[in-house]
């Protein structure tokens, strides 16, 4: 079927031939997108990304970098590809050691959620049991002689993490436990710098610590603690490629969709990044069948929690030939979140300044009507790896547009499937799938004369690409 362009939008054509950079299609005044859009918007399917938030968060649950959990993530997002049509890789790295413990006390024989201190000592795997001696906030002055051989529980501020623990270990403590002085839901990551401790130090929440303290005011409590170094653990990237097809170019472009799989402990992470990921595999299997000048990668990197891992290992492989030729990266984290706050849908680079992935949001967000996009200066996810290459890059995420906080259940127990809003899954599928399109697809947009090279009329006749194979 062919489609009339008017004069208007051959002129807008031209004028965009003479600029740098990439084109994008042209706004669309009812807001519905152009006929490019809809085959992305009429086709992404929210029940499907929905489908792959409940297996990802409800069946396998905690993602933690370096798990069997991990890894059946990165196992399923490979076999879902493969029944999508694409060939896919697996990518393995080596991840760094770290320090894994439990918390268990006599309290019914409670296991409490801690986060283990960067420096702590290990118990070598084995269970270390002591008295918990309340040990205020750790001045000298707090310690009692019970403290001795057993564990100090200390209340966090006022000093750091390590002269907390330097007291307590001056003071003959077998072991400290530090709770919070703020309301969250999970522990804080205590960080002694570069101290080394002699005794294992962990962090529990401050409804736990303040649960103990009354407890011990009645009857004596015990703590078992055990701490292992983990090592030789892997994770691993998933990686898919849909190579350029349709009328043959010249075009060497490259261009990234981009998501993490893996979460951190405790957490489900339906939103971070269950979410994210779920949007990805649904715009790999819209755009499998779509002819696209440009070769589109789509990754899903392991790691993500623990330092940004898997980007790093993956664009540190890239060739320099494949740096230069690299268009654009498409990063998407936490794009679901039903929390009401995060109406805006924020468009973090590096530098604050507008790019190739800004531009081509900002332009499918103008077609489709919608507003929520926010240009903002931040890092800390996976475009950070692609911008540090010098590659255009930013990640997409939602977040409330008067503070930038994120929701309250981030990186907790909470993060849970309950808490996704499917209507902005939907939403930010097709505003993220046209911009994605809309840059890879054959030059944007590419007409021919209606009549013959010397015809006096203006208007341009475009094809439209082949509907996709369901």
């Amino acid at each position: 079927m062919k489609k009339i362009i008017s004069r208007i939008a051959v002129l807008a054509l031209f004028a965009s031939i003479l600029q740098p950079g990439i084109a994008f299609a042209l706004p669309n005044k009812a807001g519905n997108g152009s006929a490019f859009d809809k085959k992305i918007t009429e086709r992404f399917d929210s029940d499907r990304a929905m489908e792959h938030i409940s297996h990802l968060s409800e069946n396998i649950g905690p993602r933690v970098a370096g798990t069997e959990q991990e890894l059946e993530a990165a196992e399923y997002i490979q076999e879902e590809l493969q029944n999508y049509g694409y060939e896919t890789k697996t990518e393995e790295f080596g991840i760094a050691d770290r320090l894994e413990g439990e918390l268990t006390t006599s309290l019914n024989n409670e296991e409490l959620a801690i986060r283990v201190a960067t420096g702590s000592a290990s118990t070598k795997g084995e269970d270390f049991t002591g008295k918990i001696v309340n040990s205020g906030i750790g001045l000298p002055g707090d310690f009692s002689k019970d403290v001795e051989g057993n564990i100090a529980l200390i209340e966090r501020g006022e000093m750091s993490f390590w002269e907390k623990t330097e007291n307590a270990m001056n003071a003959g403590a077998a072991g400290v436990i530090i709770y919070d002085n703020t309301e969250d839901l999970v522990p804080v990551t205590p960080s002694l710098g570069d101290n080394e401790a002699s005794i294992p130090v962990v962090a529990i929440t401050m409804e736990d610590g303040q649960k103990l303290k009354e407890e011990m005011a009645n009857e004596e409590v015990n703590a078992t603690l055990n701490i292992a170094e983990i090592s030789d653990q892997q994770s691993q990237n998933v990686i898919a490629v849909k190579e350029p097809k349709g009328k043959p170019t010249n075009d060497d472009d490259i261009v990234y969709v981009t998501a993490h799989y893996d979460s951190v402990p405790y957490s489900p992470g339906a939103s971070d990044n269950a979410s994210g990921t779920s949007v990805a595999l649904e715009l790999a299997r819209i755009l499998q069948p779509f002819p696209t000048d440009k070769e589109v990668r789509f990754v899903f990197f392991g790691a993500e929690e623990i330092g940004l891992v898997g980007s790093q290992q993956y664009v540190s492989g890239l060739s320099a030939q494949d740096v230069e030729n690299s268009l654009a990266a498409f990063n998407m984290d936490m794009v679901g979140t039903g929390w009401d706050q995060a109406t805006a849908l924020y468009v973090n680079v590096m530098d604050g300044s507008p790019n190739t992935v800004w531009q081509a949001a900002e332009a499918a967000g103008e077609r489709l009507g919608n507003d929520s996009l926010k240009l903002y200066e931040r890092g800390a996810s996976d475009h950070v790896s692609f911008y540090e290459a010098g590659i255009d890059a930013a990640n997409f995420i939602l977040r409330d547009p008067e503070t930038a906080s994120l929701e309250p259940w981030y990186h907790t127990p909470l993060d849970t499937i309950d808490k996704i809003s499917q209507e902005r899954i939907q939403t930010n599928g097709e505003l993220i799938g046209a911009a994605v399109y809309d840059t890879v697809r054959q030059d944007v947009p590419r007409g021919k004369p209606k009549n013959t090279p010397n015809s006096n009329t203006d208007d341009y006749l475009l094809n439209e690409d082949p509907a996709p194979v369901q």
